[in-house]
């Protein structure tokens, strides 16, 4: 199927896509909030520059498409029918950053987590994930005091 949209409108359509403060991410600091966690956005200091950052639970928080970042089995993530190669590279480089992005972050001692877009309709379940990952960094340093 083609686009039946120009090039030059398909640019402008794709240049308003936002990479922060987007309707999931937004979604995921209300409900961290509400539950009682506290983060800062966007460190830029940080590898990958995390949509959250839990400085007390050392856990780096990616709010990820699942077009964008690829995300296997998931039916948003399907190429568009025009310039698959396009598409498949740009996915390829994504996937990649992420995960020198979290190489880096474990490298540092620090936890990353990746939420789905796909998977973020039960905020008790968004809740529980970054709970077990905040006990879990508790636990271990504990352990190492």
């Amino acid at each position: 199927m083609a686009d039946h949209l120009s090039p030059a409108a398909r640019s402008q359509n794709m240049s308003r896509i936002r990479n922060r403060n987007t309707g999931p991410e937004l979604r995921v600091r209300r409900v961290l909030h509400r539950a009682g966690f506290r983060f800062r956005l966007h460190r830029r200091d940080i590898p990958g520059s995390p949509d959250l950052y839990l400085p007390k639970y050392k856990l780096a928080v990616f709010v990820h498409g699942c077009f964008w970042h690829g995300h296997e089995g998931c039916r948003r993530s399907r190429l568009p029918a025009t310039r698959q190669d396009f598409w498949r590279e740009k996915i390829e480089r994504n996937k990649a950053r992420d995960r020198a992005a979290e190489e880096a972050l474990s490298g540092l001692g620090i936890v990353p987590v990746i939420l789905w877009e796909c998977g973020l309709k039960d905020d008790d379940l968004i809740v529980d994930i970054i709970s077990r990952h905040a006990h879990k960094a508790s636990a271990d340093d504990d352990r190492t005091e």
